[in-house]
């Protein structure tokens, strides 16, 4: 168990990580590097995750008790669909955000039967390998980044009170575009290393108007992101560490089989 913390005396920060397939948890090096970045942070009262898998309106909640995985994914050697991550469910922090993202037109919705997808659980498994701390996962109820950094701002009381959020995405994501034949370290693309530089200028500048508008402003948009799933929970991401100034800080970097691993953390 997590040792004793003063939930009020912490701002907990917000992550945008790149999450991986299943194999990607092979990879030593970013498992090392996920495991080190949250032993570097105070541990979490609960954690809220945005995950690209999840795409439903109206908003919805996950199942707020123990429900299996959700295996979101096909063709895996059968170990992947092995994996557990028995964490506790978080009906407080359900009913905590259904208070600030309800709305008449756009009321929260329940799924008690929705577990975890890959986006959550495969970085949490590294992340906090007990699980021991209670985990909720949202949807995306649309695409659109300026909706969705607004949903961000919602959530952003939640940090002051022991809430990590988690926007789990990948920050470059054409799966038709990589060479699956190639080392899982060589060289990137040039779509995927252009992108990834500007997401880093970007970032490191807090440029939020030109995030959003990421397809017009940025290199290779269309080829970086074909469509916006992968990259739109960072919004969120950025929406929650606004008042704060969304600088990020990168604690992953580096690609695999050519697609940016680049993971930050506001606050």
């Amino acid at each position: 168990m997590h040792p004793t913390t003063d939930f009020a005396d912490i701002r907990m920060p917000v992550l945008y990580l790149s999450h991986g397939a299943p194999p990607l948890a092979d990879d030593p090096l970013w498992t090392k590097q996920l495991a080190k970045w949250t032993a570097a942070m105070a541990p979490p009262a609960s954690i809220l995750v945005v995950s690209a898998h999840w795409e439903e309106d109206p908003l919805t909640v996950s199942a707020t008790t123990p429900v299996p995985l959700y295996y979101d994914f096909w063709g895996f050697p059968e170990h992947y669909y092995q994996v557990k991550y028995p964490a506790p469910g978080a009906p407080a922090l359900a009913h905590q955000v259904k208070q600030l993202l309800d709305r008449p037109q756009h009321p929260v919705q329940q799924d008690p039967k929705r577990g975890l997808d890959h986006g959550a659980y495969v970085p949490l498994v590294e992340m906090y390998p007990q699980a021991d701390i209670p985990v909720l996962q949202i949807s995306m109820p649309t695409l659109n980044p300026r909706e969705l950094f607004d949903m961000g701002r919602r959530l952003a009381p939640l940090r002051d009170q022991g809430v990590l959020i988690i926007g789990s995405g990948f920050s470059t994501h054409n799966l038709r575009a990589i060479n699956w034949h190639l080392p899982h370290d060589a060289h990137p693309p040039t779509w995927s290393s252009e992108f990834d530089d500007w997401l880093n200028r970007a970032l490191a500048a807090g440029d939020v108007d030109s995030l959003i508008d990421f397809q017009h402003k940025a290199p290779a948009a269309a080829m970086a992101h074909p469509r916006t799933e992968h990259f739109a929970p960072l919004f969120v991401s950025l929406g929650a560490s606004f008042e704060a100034g969304p600088v990020g800080s990168n604690k992953v970097d580096g690609f695999w089989f050519g697609l940016s691993k680049r993971s930050v953390q506001f606050g």
